[in-house]
């Protein structure tokens, strides 16, 4: 309710652009009245958290049990008025108060539209989880302080038993001699002048060995007390990382607690926002993957039913009312779900994050492929479905095979929607969308798209308690990573993701860092990489004249040098996986063409056949990421 007051307000704001002092210290006074302990003025009284708005069904339940009703778009309750309390001295509200301080038309506000809850809701997921990311990496770097702070412990505790040792063995040879071993003086004799040399010359002895023996406790002494430090240091770094791993935790609780508010029609919302058109079938099997979510989630809605957080789904004997165990082919209860009837039909209910991770993982249709990369422009496998689960607020490690060892393990037969999906060799891993679909960042496609589950997958649900164990590795296959096709010997068809050759949009390619000049994200990186070497080596940058040509492009090159340019729709740089290059390259052999021929394929880059010197068509300045002419 804060959250749609403070924008009908702005919006009121916007309309009133004439503002007195007087009316601005009435605003300020106004925006502190509203800050957390402040008093909170509404101009109607609000519906109790757990009062279902006018028109809705809602599932009830015995006095006794917890509440689960869940806040849908039209409701109010302190969550949304804390949160926005604590920004209430911030741009967005002040203009919102200062607004209803000012002469209004007698027209009362409508409720904010799922569009802008489901955008708000977002922001913040993504600011929160920016802040553990942060955290987390502040996590890694404590318990790497408590590693070395171990490591040099034990290593004081090896030299304090070595001290120890020498000390102690030292002792008890001492103990053993007689008083002129100890002392060696004792056996001068008045009558033996002639032994009188050798004996001083052990009592020298025996004072020096005593010396070495008082060094050895004060080094023994000294090596306690630096093992007393090290174990002040463990104990401090280990408080640092309790410290820093109960602010993280406390980052994710929060973003759970925050999903769980989502109503399904803003959560449906929310799975639209951000995805990216592709080519072809692909764009097709997104779509209908997309609108099979939506269906669901109006489902729900229109049976009033909320997802309940996956906490208040672990104890069978104790659900929210109106929802029962989910059952699986043989009778049994399938962990992490449960079953609502609406109407005369059971439906399957997910917990509210797998609802905000599911929807969250369709957000990024589209988005392109790079390897190690987990958002929010890019993806690989792993990262992303840790960025899709971090938005439900659980944290994921960031490889396929982590996430196996560390997930409960559930059979096929009962996956669910969020489940995680990996290939049959652990390589690959994506979301699990119900009637065979997999939602992920495929190295196959160079893009987030749905796919289908391949036969012999595994998977684990997330939700779940981690295993007491790692799961056992899954058995080797032969697949390149993220599902990425090995390589085979010779020329391969350039076309990639479904597009036509010149069709591809410019928001699955990533920038090069030069003008407007785009690759295919791979490409790219390999490219970034290939340019830095250049420049370690002749001290200028790798100059580039040409990258991806779009069809018009090519239309445009092929009319202005029909010899040179390739027919449109055919070209190379078509594929976003040619470049042509400049400052020396361009010419054969140069010490820049030189250079380039001997290291460009640690890059990935070759020079077709075609292109070199004496070849049919010398091109000298033409690259191909990987044999394609």
């Amino acid at each position: 309710m804060a959250l749609r007051e403070a924008l009908a307000l702005r919006q009121a704001a916007a309309a009133r652009p004439g503002v007195t002092a007087e009316q601005l210290a009435a605003a300020r006074a106004a925006v502190a009245a509203r800050a957390p302990g402040g008093a909170r003025s509404s101009g109607a009284p609000s519906r109790g958290r757990g009062r279902p708005a006018p028109g809705r069904k809602a599932v009830r339940r015995a006095p006794a049990k917890r509440r689960t009703k869940r806040i849908r778009a039209e409701r109010t309750g302190t969550p949304w008025s804390t949160r926005l309390g604590v920004v209430a001295t911030s741009a967005l509200l002040l203009p919102a108060v200062l607004a209803i301080m000012l002469p209004t038309p007698q027209q009362p506000a409508g409720p904010l539209d799922t569009t802008t809850l489901a955008l708000t809701a977002r922001s913040s997921l993504l600011e929160q989880a920016d802040v553990y990311r942060r955290l987390a990496e502040d996590v890694d770097r404590r318990r790497e302080r408590l590693a070395d702070a171990r490591a040099a412990e034990q290593e004081a505790r090896e030299r304090v038993a070595g001290r120890q040792q020498a000390v102690g063995a030292d002792a008890a040879a001492l103990y053993r001699s007689g008083p002129t071993d100890r002392l060696p003086v004792f056996g001068l004799d008045i009558r033996n002048a002639a032994a009188a040399e050798g004996v001083l010359y052990q009592q020298a002895l025996a004072e020096r060995s005593e010396r070495e023996r008082e060094s050895a406790v004060a080094r023994a002494e000294r090596t306690a007390a630096s093992l007393d430090a090290a174990v002040a240091r463990v104990s401090a770094a280990r408080a640092a990382l309790t410290d820093a791993e109960d602010r993280a935790n406390a980052v994710l609780a929060g973003m759970r607690a925050e999903v769980d508010q989502l109503a399904p029609e803003v959560s449906g919302v929310l799975a639209g926002l951000g995805t990216i058109p592709v080519a072809g079938a692909q764009q097709a099997r997104n779509e209908q993957a997309m609108q099979r979510w939506r269906d669901y989630l109006a489902r729900l809605t229109a049976g009033g039913i909320a997802p309940p957080p996956a906490a208040e789904l672990t104890d069978l004997d104790d659900l929210p009312a109106g929802l029962s165990p989910a059952l699986d082919a043989d009778g049994n209860p399938v962990p992490g779900v449960v079953w609502a009837i609406i109407g005369s039909e059971p439906v399957t209910v997910l917990p509210a994050e797998t609802v905000a991770a599911v929807s969250n993982a369709l957000s990024q249709l589209g988005k392109p492929f790079v390897a190690g990369t987990a958002g929010p422009e890019t993806y690989d496998c792993g990262g992303f479905t840790a960025a899709a689960w971090l938005m439900g607020g659980h944290a994921l490690p960031g490889t396929p095979a982590a996430q196996w060892a560390s997930g409960a393990a559930v059979p096929l037969r009962d996956l669910q929607i969020g489940d995680l999906v990996f290939s049959p060799g652990g390589a690959d891993v994506g979301i699990y969308l119900g009637d065979g679909d997999v939602v992920g960042a495929s190295a196959a496609s160079y893009q987030v798209g749905v796919r289908a589950m391949v036969p012999g997958s595994a998977a684990v649900r997330v939700p779940l308690a981690a295993p007491t164990e790692a799961n056992a590795p899954l058995p080797a296959v032969r697949e390149g990573d993220c599902g990425a096709p090995l390589p085979a010997p010779g020329p391969v068809n350039p076309a990639w993701g479904g597009w036509l050759n010149g069709r591809i949009p410019v928001e699955a390619l990533c920038r090069l860092g030069v003008a407007g000049h785009a690759l295919r994200c791979d490409a790219a990186a390999s490219y970034g990489a290939l340019a830095d070497a250049y420049t370690a080596e002749f001290g200028t940058p790798l100059c580039i004249t040409d990258s991806y040509r779009s069809f018009g492009g090519q239309v445009a090159a092929f009319y202005a040098k029909p010899k040179l340019a390739a027919v449109p729709g055919t070209s190379n740089h078509g594929w976003a996986l040619a470049v042509d290059l400049c400052g020396g390259v361009n010419v054969a052999f140069t010490p820049q063409w030189n250079w380039m021929t001997a290291n460009a394929a640690r890059f990935g880059f070759v020079q077709p056949d075609w292109a070199r010197p004496g070849a049919e068509k010398p091109e000298p300045w033409h690259w191909e990421y990987g044999v394609i002419s």
